[in-house]
Order: C-alpha cells, then structure tokens, then sequence
C-alpha cells in the first residue's frame, strides 16, 4: 500500500469513497486504490508533496 497526500482542486466536491464524507482539504488515502487513481487521472484531486502533518503545524504559526 502506497500511501499519498491528496487534496480537491477548486470547484470540486470529492467524497471518501469509505465514509461518504466530502474531502475538504488534504488528506491521506491509499494511492493503489482504483478510486483514487480515477480521481487523480480525472482532474478531481491533486497529488500534494507535503505531509498534512506539515500543512496542519503551517496553519497554527503566525
């Protein structure tokens, strides 16, 4: 399992395929999954190189 950082582009709601929930900033998922190599192909997500843990500590420090 290869796990990858992706996040909605702007305009699109994107579901977890697991719970139902709309995907609203970055999240991990399993990039072997087929659903999420569709949404990457499909334009609906973008791949993104930063860890969350990185994003989350960024949106705290002013």
């Amino acid at each position: 399992m290869k796990i990858i950082t992706i996040q909605p582009v702007e305009g699109r709601l994107v579901r977890d395929p697991g719970t139902g929930r709309e995907i609203q900033g970055p999240t991990q998922v399993d990039g072997d999954d087929g659903f999420w190599i569709r949404r990457v192909a499909d334009g609906d997500v973008a791949v993104v190189d930063e860890p969350v843990e990185s994003q989350a500590a960024k949106k705290g420090s002013k």
